[in-house]
């Protein structure tokens, strides 16, 4: 079962910077799509490592430094980011996916609701949601 955390959650613990690591496991088409309908296309603070390569990066041993402290992974609407906690929590890692992902996070905590373009939400869902 997948650890997760709530946008309003991760919010309050911002103020403990060095204590976590937040990770946005979306690859770079991906983040330049988001960033081109406006705003920001991350969560301020956030480190960019694709999916693959973080599975492949924590399987070498690569990401070992991180297992001190909690790990936030997030990707578009939390699909790969669950499945990433659960990788990582299965090699000892303490990861958590943020429940509902970017988009959440952008609606929660920004108040911003056109975080993907309409066009591409049906992409998005059927990719994510559909297949849960």
């Amino acid at each position: 079962m997948t650890n997760r955390i709530a946008p309003k959650d991760l919010e309050k613990k911002r103020g403990e910077p060095g204590k976590y690591i937040i990770i946005d496991v979306r690859d770079g088409e991906e983040l330049e799509e988001q960033e081109a309908d406006g705003g920001n296309s991350n969560i301020f603070g956030a480190v960019n490592i694709p999916f693959t390569k973080l599975i492949r990066d924590s399987k070498n041993g690569d990401l070992d430094r991180l297992r001190q402290v909690p790990v936030y992974l997030y990707s578009t609407v939390g699909k790969r980011a669950d499945i990433a906690a659960d990788e990582l929590n299965k090699q000892g890692f303490n990861a958590f996916s943020i429940e509902g992902g970017f988009i959440a996070w952008k609606q929660e905590i920004e108040g911003r609701q056109n975080v993907v373009k309409l066009r591409d939400f049906k992409d998005i869902y059927d990719e994510n949601v559909k297949q849960k």
